[in-house]
């Protein structure tokens, strides 16, 4: 399999995620954490069913990857993210020393990788990694403005 063909398989599990998320009521968005091609956390926007403002999709993926693995740093593994990260989001992807970031729409209200900020490669920062953007990104910006279309 190649990498754009990976790219887009683990994108679409992401997106099945994000669907779970809607189907729960919450913003349509989803997470999932890969190393050497197996999916080792997944997560969806669990905000509301949880009363928590971090349970964002990329914060819950990376808290099952971190058990699976049994550490806090997940080293050589890829977050795939249906939404551009929000700040609290990439400062976890950081903290978790991650490879390689794959995500599909950007966010140009909140975005922390390219749209309003650079949080994930800041010159500054101790740690840096691979970014690849615009995944499946028709699919994953449909979907917010569909379920943001519904609740208008």
């Amino acid at each position: 399999m190649t990498e754009v063909e990976s790219d887009r398989k683990h994108m679409a599990a992401a997106l099945e995620e994000a669907r779970e998320a809607w189907r729960a009521g919450e913003v349509p968005i989803g997470a999932v954490v890969v190393l050497e091609e197996e999916v080792i956390g997944r997560g969806s926007n669990r905000t509301l069913r949880e009363c928590d403002p971090t349970a964002h999709a990329e914060i819950v993926a990376l808290r099952a990857a971190a058990r699976t693995v049994a550490n806090h740093r997940i080293l050589g593994a890829t977050l795939y993210a249906t939404i551009e990260p929000c700040a609290m989001c990439a400062g976890a992807i950081i903290q978790a020393r991650l490879a390689r970031l794959v995500y599909g729409a950007d966010d140009p209200k909140g975005g922390a990788v390219r749209t309003c900020f650079n949080v994930i490669n800041d010159s500054r920062l101790n740690h840096r990694m691979d970014v690849l953007s615009g995944v499946l990104a028709e699919e994953c910006a449909s979907l917010l403005q569909a379920f943001f279309g519904e609740r208008r």
